[in-house]
């Protein structure tokens, strides 16, 4: 747990140094430097957990953006909005932290509609953790979030619990809800003898677990919503989620690209706990991409039990 909080500072931190040095006319790589630098020369972590995902625009729509064939190397734009995944490691314990916020340090009403929708996900899921909560209830609870927010936004249309069972939400979270994390940035332990089964719905399909939340698990809390025209186009045209969708309002989104917002969290007794800390509030991300200062990330999210990092110091 000692390196699980320290590398969630660390990465936190180098989180913080992106949205410092973020401005129109960088490339993605230069973000992606930027992290790595920070988590290496302050923190002593070498490797990341996973390839880096520096990704902007309509490359935030694409999951896993960042590896060979896609290397982190659009340039960019003055209104774009970015998604950068990225997770430091130490001693083989690894943070996956992921945040997303305006090139230019200012969100557009659009931007701010998809990013409070996801956020508000994101503080429900945590605040509904604790021991015994089955994991596909949580990623329900996603679902419900971001598609209520849509709706209000006047992006979808009809009843809420109506669209989920129709897989709607899918459409625009089409990953599941998080995964355990720890030697291994997908750790082991989600599927197997005595744990419940793969859940064969679309999203629910790639939760990594179904297992029900136990004291001491660590887990990601990853909500995301994504204007994939490869998922979007044909949904248009096909009667089971097209009654949902109101396509002139979701094409004015498709440039977008998403917002995906990851924490690392624990599960206590009495419920769950964030290691990661980061800007998370509109507020708070225009505030430190305009120049505020950033709290000490060690001083947050302290757990009863749980030594100080000894020896393991940012510099």
């Amino acid at each position: 747990m000692v390196l699980m909080k320290y590398v969630n500072q660390v990465g936190s931190r180098a989180h913080v140094a992106m949205m410092e040095a973020c401005h129109p006319a960088m490339m993605e790589y230069q973000m992606e430097s930027t992290f790595r630098h920070y988590t290496y020369m302050n923190g002593g972590c070498r490797h990341q957990g996973y390839t880096c995902i520096a990704a902007s625009g309509p490359n935030g729509a694409v999951l896993h953006y960042g590896h060979a064939g896609a290397p982190n190397d659009r340039q960019m734009s003055d209104g774009d909005l970015v998604l950068f995944d990225m997770g430091c490691e130490y001693y083989r314990y690894g943070s996956d932290i992921t945040c997303s916020w305006p090139v230019n340090g200012k969100f557009t009403p659009q931007q701010a509609l998809v990013y409070n929708a996801v956020l508000d996900a994101h503080n429900a899921v945590i605040a509904a953790m604790r021991p015994g909560v089955p994991w596909p209830d949580m990623h329900t609870l996603a679902y419900k979030k971001i598609l209520s927010a849509l709706a209000k936004g006047g992006l979808l249309q009809g009843d809420v619990e109506d669209m989920v069972a129709a897989e709607v939400g899918a459409l625009f979270m089409p990953h599941g809800l998080g995964h355990l994390i720890g030697i291994d940035t997908h750790d082991v332990g989600g599927y197997g003898e005595g744990f419940p089964p793969r859940i064969p719905r679309p999203g629910y399909k790639s939760l990594r677990t179904a297992r029900g939340l136990e004291e001491g698990m660590i887990i990601t809390v990853e909500p995301g919503c994504y204007f994939n025209p490869v998922l979007l186009q044909p949904a248009f045209q096909e009667p089971t989620y097209s009654n949902y969708l109101v396509k002139d309002v979701i094409e004015q989104y498709m440039g977008m690209g998403g917002v995906r917002l990851e924490d690392n969290v624990v599960i206590t007794a009495e419920g769950a706990l964030s290691l990661t800390d980061v800007p998370r509030t509109i507020q708070d991300i225009e505030a430190v991409m305009a120049g505020a200062a950033w709290r000490d990330c060690s001083a947050k999210n302290s757990l009863k039990g749980v030594p100080p990092a000894v020896g393991l110091v940012m510099v």
